[in-house]
């Protein structure tokens, strides 16, 4: 399971699977021990610790992309054909986690350091993406399939009023996940540009 995979084994897996079931190859308890883990130790911009996450199972989950689907049909009629069958597709799964960034969290911090948090908002973002990839990376260590969404801005008010969800809170993106349907989760290698062109060594 994870705690045996090694963390670049584990980077390699790694995959946007779409084909997801209602079930679950580890129990909810696990699930959200994975999420406490990245809050805890995924890095924030000065230790801030503003990751923010609500893990919706059940109802909770399949509420969530009714929501979707109704928002498209209010927010992008021209693209229903294309968005409903994918955002069907989201509630076949197993849960969501959406994740967010808590912007009150700055005022915690030394005033040498908010000041700088307030002019780099970026920085918020970087952590969030790396909360987002430890916990994406660790469930399917767990031999789940995961996918990452960004619907926040279409069904904004909506999410906020079911969960009560405080303002401070800023969305920033849905982790889907269940059982994988089609096959193993690394069913073909990827395709990569040449490395070279993607790094360079000076130096050395």
């Amino acid at each position: 399971m994870a705690d045996k995979t090694s963390f670049l084994e584990a980077t390699k897996a790694r995959r946007s699977l779409y084909s997801l079931s209602k079930e679950s190859t580890i129990s909810n308890d696990r699930i959200i021990s994975i999420v406490e883990h990245a809050i805890r130790y995924a890095p924030s911009p000065f230790n801030a610790r503003s990751c923010r996450c609500i893990v919706l199972f059940g109802d909770d989950h399949d509420k969530l992309w009714e929501m979707g689907a109704a928002a498209i049909q209010r927010c992008m009629p021209m693209a229903v054909d294309i968005l409903i069958p994918k955002v069907q597709g989201f509630r076949a799964a197993y849960g969501t986690i959406l994740f967010f960034e808590d912007v009150e969290s700055v005022k915690e911090l030394n005033p040498r350091f908010a000041k700088m948090s307030e002019e780099n908002p970026e920085w918020y973002d970087h952590s969030s993406g790396m909360h987002q990839y430890v916990v994406w990376t660790a469930l399917e260590a767990e031999g789940l399939g995961c996918n990452l969404q960004h619907y926040q801005g279409m069904m904004h008010d909506e999410i906020y009023a079911q969960w009560k969800i405080p303002e401070t809170w800023q969305a920033k993106a849905q982790l889907v996940f269940g059982k994988p349907l089609a096959g193993p989760l690394v069913d073909k290698e990827k395709t990569f540009r040449d490395i070279k062109d993607c790094i360079k060594v000076y130096g050395q």
